[in-house]
């Protein structure tokens, strides 16, 4: 996408919220939102206030919001300051990276067989019962039953052992593969947002909008399940969202780069 059109330049205020097609609102672009891109994408990874100031009035945000909330930022441990410069955290740093990561996990050739993660423990208290259907959640495998979890085993990365779950790789189950993903994954659901999203991040008229719709664009990759292709329906856009996201966040970078340069 090129840095310079009509989009780039027209920021007015930012709306109360962003309304997708299929009338779902997103909340707006946050003063914080900025300064994490801008430093993210900025050579050397730091710059001035008056940098991410400038950057800020680009996508809509207002100096007053954007210097508080860099306030915020450094009071929590966000960002560290030396020289009148600013530089996030390297936490966030990694996180960012973590977060680029699943949201494109690599895959590779699918060889038919599957990955079940069967509950072994009982018995436990419901934020240790959450924090494991996250975790697993967060490896992309779907419940089949209570307890059983399951997914193809066509990501390159492999299941972490955990002490609660019994791992199985390899396994071939006595079904059909198309009709246990659609028993698995709403995989018609995740494409009408998909395609929601795709179309109200190209009506959008502003960067603040495209950077709110990115942003919700980015929630809806990391429950993307990822399957092989046999397996999903005709004209499944997660490549072309994948392809949205990798686009404008490069704009966006330099964005960054150009206006705190």
């Amino acid at each position: 996408m090129p840095l310079c059109n009509a989009r780039v330049g027209q920021n007015g205020p930012v709306p109360a919220s962003i309304r997708l097609p299929d009338g779902t609102r997103l909340r707006p672009l946050t003063a914080r939102s900025v300064v994490l891109s801008t430093l993210l994408g900025k050579k050397g990874g730091s710059a001035t206030p008056y940098e991410l100031v400038l950057v800020g009035r680009e996508l809509g945000i207002t100096e007053t919001a954007l210097r508080a909330s860099l306030s915020r930022m450094l009071e929590a441990g966000d960002v560290v300051r030396a020289d009148g410069r600013y530089r996030l955290a390297a936490r966030l740093v990694e996180r960012q990276r973590r977060q680029d990561e699943a949201a494109a996990p690599p895959a590779r050739e699918w060889d038919g067989t599957w990955h079940i993660a069967i509950v072994t423990a009982s018995g436990r208290p419901s934020a240790e019962r959450a924090e494991l259907r996250a975790a697993l959640r967060g490896s992309r495998l779907a419940e089949l039953r209570e307890g059983v979890w399951m997914r193809p085993g066509n990501l390159a990365a492999g299941l972490t052992p955990r002490p609660e779950i019994d791992l199985f790789s390899g396994a071939k189950p006595h079904m059909d593969d198309r009709e246990l993903a659609g028993q698995l994954w709403d995989l018609p659901g995740w494409a009408e947002t998909a395609r929601h999203l795709l179309e109200g991040f190209h009506d959008a008229a502003t960067n603040a909008a495209r950077f709110t719709i990115v942003a919700a664009i980015v929630r809806h990759l990391l429950v993307d399940p990822v399957l092989p292709s046999t397996l999903l329906p005709a004209t499944y856009p997660a490549d072309e969202l994948r392809r949205v996201y990798a686009d404008f966040r490069g704009e966006m970078l330099e964005l960054g780069s150009r206006m705190a340069g």
